[in-house]
């Protein structure tokens, strides 16, 4: 049976409203994406670290109630878990502080094993961190031999700008790696000064990677190949909250590949209208997320997602 490999960091988001902690939630990129993969009903697996404490702990519970394994979760006793600030502002976007250490993982750390048709989801910093970066390389080449689609969700903050000449190399490798880049017009916007999805893909994605997914928060969804170039709109929908959006996105396009049954031979060859259906699911399940206070979509939506399923 396909699945779902979410590798990424792990964080405890405490999220404020005003000027008063309104909920605490845990997160981090890929993570959010696996627990809306899990509430969904496919298979589901993560691979990443916390600390061997009260939080992290409540991370790895958060896992396993949401049908997401865990074996794979390292839990040092070295580190303290992660923990970031959200503060919600007028228009429900989230401003962050972060206090975590970098991560580490030996390259030669367990990992799951990878068959045909399973999607591995991955980003963020945890993906182009020094700590991390020869476990990365040696499993994503590897899940590339066996026929896995790669979705990387580049999620570039602006704490990292200054690093970003340092970083580029190890970025283009996980562009090269991958069979799907996702990121934000935001991404690009703090990386190379460019909104335009078309030019981001010709300059900076093209060279490296086939398919390009754009997005701009509430705007429209872009997507790129070498063969063409098309535009979803979004609809508007009332925000809570949109920490996890992206994430979110990335669980409901994961969700269409399976849907529709889609596997790595078939991403270049894909019609306009099945395109299309993979976006509509990866709108379904951000817009959902955007209603909550939550980072993943809620039970009841994963249920219906499930029912859909069969």
């Amino acid at each position: 049976m396909r699945k779902v490999i979410g590798v990424g960091e792990t964080i405890m988001d405490i999220i404020f409203q005003g000027q008063q902690p309104s909920a605490a939630v845990p997160g981090g990129s890929s993570f959010n994406s696996i627990i809306s993969i899990g509430r969904a009903g496919l298979p589901a697996v993560f691979v990443g670290e916390t600390g061997q404490d009260l939080v992290g702990k409540r991370i790895a519970d958060f896992l396993q109630e949401n049908h997401v394994k865990s074996d794979f979760l390292n839990m040092r006793t070295d580190v303290k878990s992660a923990l970031s600030l959200a503060f919600l502002n007028a228009n429900n976007d989230a401003e962050y502080l972060f206090y975590k250490q970098e991560p580490q993982c030996s390259a030669d750390a367990p990992h799951p094993i990878v068959s045909k048709g399973d999607v591995i989801q991955f980003g963020s910093f945890y993906a182009i961190s020094q700590g991390t970066r020869e476990f990365m390389r040696k499993f994503l080449s590897y899940a590339n031999k066996e026929d896995g689609i790669l979705y990387y969700d580049l999620n570039f903050r602006r704490s990292h700008r200054a690093e970003l000449e340092q970083l580029l190399p190890i970025i283009h490798e996980n562009f090269r790696l991958t069979d799907v880049v996702r990121g934000s017009a935001d991404d690009f916007e703090i990386m190379f000064d460019l909104r335009d999805a078309e030019a981001i893909y010709r300059q900076h994605i093209a060279p490296y990677c086939p398919i390009f997914i754009c997005t701009k928060g509430g705007e429209e969804i872009t997507v790129c190949t070498p063969h063409q170039t098309l535009r979803f709109n979004v609809p508007p929908v009332k925000t809570v909250s949109t920490i996890g959006a992206g994430d979110n996105f990335n669980a409901g396009f994961i969700y269409g590949l399976f849907r529709y049954g889609i596997y790595k031979q078939d991403l270049l060859n894909l019609s306009d209208e099945m395109w299309g259906k993979l976006i509509e699911c990866g709108r379904k399940f951000a817009a959902n997320v955007c209603a909550s206070i939550h980072n993943s979509i809620d039970k009841d939506f994963g249920e219906q997602m499930k029912r859909e399923m069969m």
